[in-house]
């Protein structure tokens, strides 16, 4: 059996709080040869969460890469459960974090210990990503590394050739790959949750994972008692749509308006975005700036509120003529995108569940009369097109809202470029009797949600699993604050700096050298 693959970031501290936990503490046993489909082996043994020690089990799943075959190959799938301290634990709170193409064993346990005062916290490894089958593409991560302009139409060619020929791959190693969906992945949580014992559980779903307990409960609705949904991923918006990032970009524009010391900076952030981005300086000094790159990064640093400062710093610095900042975002796309996501497991969970073939992605994301448009919708799909990604699409009725009366929270920031609040409140919430949304002020994607203002979140989310009713008491309005201490534009002179007086130092040291020896 190839070893289970555990999280690539083991123990995330959480920063704004403290308690993390120890490597050592991520161990998983190893299932016998010969185990049978959802056999369960587990082991038990402590668990530190900063100073607390909590009891932990430690387990891997056995089960079926394709459950609707009878000849399917088997997998295994990790998973751990932290006990609570309490004598007599209320209903289980099971996390699903964000993707797809992550892990879901590599959660920051300062969430866990939100909940562990009462609630014993699971998490049970996403297939694909963690475990014994891993759906690594390196054929997509080289050709996003590529020189050129990522969302030029040669390099549109070359990354469709490269998802076309990592799924031959896989599947001439005898991946399934229409059993990495999320209905399976609901299957795995599911046999973990008969294999602890739990009669209904509560669940706790970031960004992606909101998708993943939204059909949760439209399968199981008996099983979960309540669901929080943390940055809401509606069906279908596994696309990020051009007018909808055109739309945030104008409401942070009018944000910036309202803020007297940055208007002076820029009076129309919007025009300024317009302006650098319709005619990105070529260089600065004697690093280059890409276009392609410079979107696809302004696009991911847009998603929390202190990176966004940090962009918009960089594009009015540009517009005055300094393009240092566009310079440096531009070059960090080459260390972050290529090896961003487990890239097969992204393909096969959205492919199967948002890929519309009436569609030309790639002519929609970069709309010409839109600024930025939607880069990493272009990048992604735009070069998933025409059958490149062979999974089979989720049942229908899986693909559209339909009504849920599990009692859920839904809590969205109102400045999230991955998951816009209204993308819940027009497309989910309607179909949530017992539903209601909470936007929390100028608050971008997950960790903005969690952290910006960490008491207010954790009174919100221990409440609702209490009593189904949060306690928004300490919901108060968050300001954004667009300025920038450390910007791009001074990291990228300051870094710059360093080098030059490194090159002097070795310089003098040579010459040095050179006379001594002589």
């Amino acid at each position: 059996m190839r070893p289970i693959r555990l999280a690539r970031y083991s123990c995330l501290v959480l920063l704004l709080l403290g308690p993390g936990c120890s490597d050592d503490s991520i161990r998983y046993p190893i299932p016998p040869a010969g185990a049978k489909p959802e056999s369960v082996v587990r082991e038990t043994r402590p668990f530190h969460i900063g100073e607390e020690s909590y009891t932990a089990d430690f387990g891997v799943l056995t089960v079926p890469e394709n459950r609707s075959r009878q000849d399917s190959r088997l997998i295994h799938i990790p998973f751990l459960r932290i006990r609570s301290h309490a004598q007599h634990p209320a209903e289980p709170v099971f996390g699903l974090a964000g993707g797809p193409g992550a892990s879901n064993v590599s959660w920051d346990w300062g969430v866990a210990w939100t909940f562990l005062a009462e609630r014993d916290f699971v998490v049970v490894g996403y297939r694909g990503v963690d475990g014994s089958t891993v759906l690594d593409c390196p054929e997509v991560s080289e050709a996003m590394a590529k020189d050129g302009d990522p969302l030029g139409e040669a390099s549109m060619e070359t990354l469709a050739a490269a998802w076309k020929k990592a799924a031959r791959r896989l599947t001439h190693k005898g991946v399934d790959l229409d059993g990495y969906t999320m209905l399976e992945t609901i299957e795995d949580n599911e046999s973990v949750r008969k294999a602890l014992g739990y009669e209904r559980i509560n669940l706790l779903s970031e960004s992606y994972g909101t998708r993943v307990a939204y059909l949760y409960g439209l399968k199981y609705p008996d099983q979960i008692h309540r669901s929080a949904m943390i940055a809401v991923n509606p069906p279908g918006h596994f696309v990020w749509e051009a007018q909808t990032v055109d739309s945030q970009l104008k409401y942070y524009a009018g944000l910036w308006a309202r803020d007297s010391v940055m208007s002076r900076e820029s009076p129309d952030l919007y025009a300024t975005m317009r302006s650098v981005l319709e005619r990105t300086p070529q260089r600065w000094l004697f690093l280059s700036i890409n276009p392609g790159r410079l979107k696809l990064a302004t696009f991911g640093l847009l998603f929390q509120r202190k990176t966004a400062g940090m962009v918009f710093d960089a594009y009015v610095a540009a517009e005055k003529g300094d393009p240092s900042g566009l310079a440096l975002m531009s070059l960090a796309y080459e260390f972050i995108i290529p090896t961003l996501s487990v890239w097969g497991d992204l393909a096969s969970k959205a492919v199967s569940a948002d890929y519309d073939s009436t569609r030309n992605y790639y002519r929609e994301m970069q709309a010409e009369h839109l600024p930025l448009g939607s880069p990493m919708s272009t990048l992604l799909w735009g070069s998933l097109l025409d059958g490149r990604w062979p999974t089979r699409m989720l049942p229908e009725e899986f693909r559209r809202p339909r009504a849920s009366d599990v009692q859920t929270l839904l809590v969205s920031g109102s400045v999230d470029f991955s998951t816009p609040p209204e993308s819940a409140t027009r497309d989910l919430l309607p179909y949530l009797p017992n539903g209601r949304q909470v936007i929390l002020s100028e608050c971008g994607h997950i960790a903005d949600l969690w952290y910006a203002n960490m008491e207010n979140t954790r009174l919100m989310l221990t409440t609702f699993y209490r009593s189904g009713e949060p306690d928004l008491s300490k919901n108060a309005y968050l300001p954004m604050d667009f300025s920038v201490s450390w910007g791009f534009p001074l990291i990228a002179k300051v870094a710059l700096g360093g080098i030059v007086f490194l090159a002097l130092v070795l310089a003098a040291l040579v010459l040095w050298l050179v006379k001594k020896l002589r």
